[in-house]
């Protein structure tokens, strides 16, 4: 059972920043691609951006220019800078990991709430 240990939100006013972390416990070996999706309520969940063992990312037009997602040397730990941020980025975040072989494992999500 791989565990994903999130860390990273909270509450920033519109243009603010912040930083996303996760972690994954499980060898950088067997991770094909992390990433990072949301959750506003009332909508569906939906990509905000992944990365994978090759460096090749992946974003949501919604948030390309404003947020990075990048991954540790070590390999096992994403992160996500967000900058600019709007209320329309308010959602819940959570971190995702496909590996080689195996099932998606899932975070267990961050609050990120925009507001002035």
């Amino acid at each position: 059972q791989v565990q994903l240990v999130e860390s990273g939100g909270g509450l920033v006013q519109p243009g603010g920043s912040l930083r996303l972390s996760c972690a994954a416990s499980t060898s950088t070996f067997s991770i094909a691609v992390m990433g990072w999706y949301r959750q506003a309520p009332g909508k569906q969940r939906e990509l905000v951006a992944d990365i994978s063992t090759s460096g090749r990312t992946d974003y949501a037009d919604s948030v390309k220019g404003r947020f990075t997602i990048s991954r540790a040397s070590t390999k096992n730990t994403v992160y996500l800078q967000m900058n600019n941020l709007k209320s329309e980025d308010t959602a819940v975040y959570y971190c995702n990991i496909q590996l080689w072989v195996g099932p998606i494992y899932w975070g267990q999500g961050t609050q990120v709430t925009v507001s002035s």
